[in-house]
């Protein structure tokens, strides 16, 4: 049975190791708070009470798609929707189709973002293959007029990133929650990550500066992950909670 993703999909890459998908949600959490149809993600409450199991909720959904066979990754998008679905009926109101949409986007730059900042520049086949991949589980999910090019999807995006975002109350919370349940040490370090991945509008709506501190440490880490060392450093910031989850996210591609 074929796969839902080809074999030799960069995405499969880019969703193996947990770097990447650490860093892939350390751009999407910030985008997310700042996003005017937050208010959907906090209905349920489950976001602002609980964000790291969140994150590695959603992480879980992203990988049963990314490495499964293609029924099975069809049963976990159906299954997506059918969730988003009873959350639209309790509310009495529909998800707007563009916030769908801009979900969908940050999944798409964020996976290239990151893979750029960890390893090397994507060739364009290979963005393409990103839009791809993520452009299949949204049309399966019932997105209309998605871009099929890569170049209408850096159109698409920027308008995006221009007409829906905003700094309100729901992205202050957000941010007191994130520092709430990161502790000070590791929620200055999602900042920091945050400043290397976002795109410009969004980096400047949240007041960051365009420079990280990170930014020269992520050649040492380089250095630390060629040499099997890499553990040591993740040993020491992340949260212990979270520890065997974080390692699980590694997947042998090959």
């Amino acid at each position: 049975m074929e796969n839902f993703v080809h074999n030799n999909s960069i995405v499969r890459e880019i969703w193996g190791t947990s770097d990447t998908i650490l860093l892939v949600f350390a751009g999407a959490s910030a985008e997310f708070a700042t996003n005017k149809a937050v208010d959907w993600l906090y209905f349920t409450g489950k976001l602002p009470s609980d964000p790291l199991g969140r994150l590695f909720s959603t992480v879980n959904y992203a990988k049963a798609i990314v490495f499964s066979k293609k029924d099975d990754a069809i049963k976990a998008i159906n299954h997506i929707t059918a969730i988003h679905t009873s959350v639209e009926n309790k509310r009495g109101a529909k998800i707007p189709q563009w916030a769908y949409k801009d979900v969908l986007y940050m999944l798409i730059d964020y996976s290239i973002r990151a893979y750029e900042l960890l390893e090397r520049e994507l060739q364009l086949e290979e963005k393409q293959d990103v839009l791809n991949v993520f452009g299949n589980v949204g049309a399966r999910m019932g997105i209309k007029n998605l871009p099929l090019t890569y170049s209408d999807f850096e159109i698409e995006r920027q308008k995006h990133l221009n007409e829906n975002l905003k700094n309100g109350n729901y992205t202050k919370d957000l941010y007191k929650q994130y520092r709430k349940h990161l502790g000070l040490f590791r929620y200055r370090l999602l900042l920091e990550s945050q400043k290397l991945l976002l795109p410009n509008s969004v980096r400047t709506l949240l007041h960051l500066r365009k420079v990280s501190l990170l930014k020269p440490l992520i050649s040492v880490y380089k250095i630390f992950r060629s040499l099997k060392l890499d553990w040591i450093l993740k040993d020491i910031i992340l949260p212990t909670a979270y520890k065997q989850d974080i390692k699980r996210l590694n997947i042998t591609t090959t």
